[in-house]
């Protein structure tokens, strides 16, 4: 991780016996989750807060050992750039003919070009500024793939049929219509 430059941000924690008003800096790291936020001890023993290392981590405030807040304390652990990496992509598998630094680089681009892919919520092919408009022919002479007549597909293709479909329906590339839904044109799924 290295650090792109810090802000100071005003920071307002209530307390009964006045606001605690904190103005730390924060270091700003390239492509780091924040987890929680770090206080010094000294404003712990100025604002009488206690930590007990129970089993959840909670804190009192003053003197009023009867009301409890719970505090997550999160702790960072150094770990090597390509792990972190190859966990973010998870899914993803890499060719083991690859060396680790050609695997770190790849996994930085597909990092810095992350908007590009499918990710969450956001189907595939639906990115903002790369619409792609798709002309299909449905004029007569039919393509030769179309023209050809219907045939039976054996077990094993069905099944593979259905898991390609599957996975498309998956990643919101197409999707099934609805039998009262009303539709411009419908065409059979073409696997190719």
């Amino acid at each position: 991780m290295t650090s792109i430059g810090t802000i100071i941000k005003e920071i307002i924690i209530p307390h009964r016996k006045g606001n605690i008003r904190l103005n730390p800096e924060f270091i700003v790291l390239d492509n780091a989750d924040i987890q929680g936020l770090l206080m010094g001890t000294d404003y712990q023993r100025m604002y009488g807060i206690d930590i007990y290392n129970s089993k959840n981590r909670l804190i009192t405030i003053d003197t009023n050992k009867e009301k409890k807040f719970s505090l997550d304390i999160y702790h960072i652990s150094s770990q090597d750039p390509l792990e972190e990496l190859l966990n973010e992509f998870i899914e993803g598998q890499l060719s083991t003919t690859l060396t680790s630094k050609q695997k770190l680089s790849l996994l930085k681009m597909l990092r810095k070009n992350r908007p590009s892919f499918a990710i969450g919520e956001k189907p595939l092919g639906k990115i903002k500024g790369h619409d792609i408009e798709l002309y299909l022919d449905v004029e007569r002479p039919y393509p030769p793939v179309i023209r050809r007549p219907p045939y039976p597909a054996s077990l094993e293709t069905r099944q593979e049929i259905e898991k390609h479909i599957n996975e498309l329906l998956d990643m919101d590339v197409i999707r099934k219509i609805g039998h009262n839904e009303i539709v411009e044109m419908t065409t059979p799924v073409l696997i190719t």
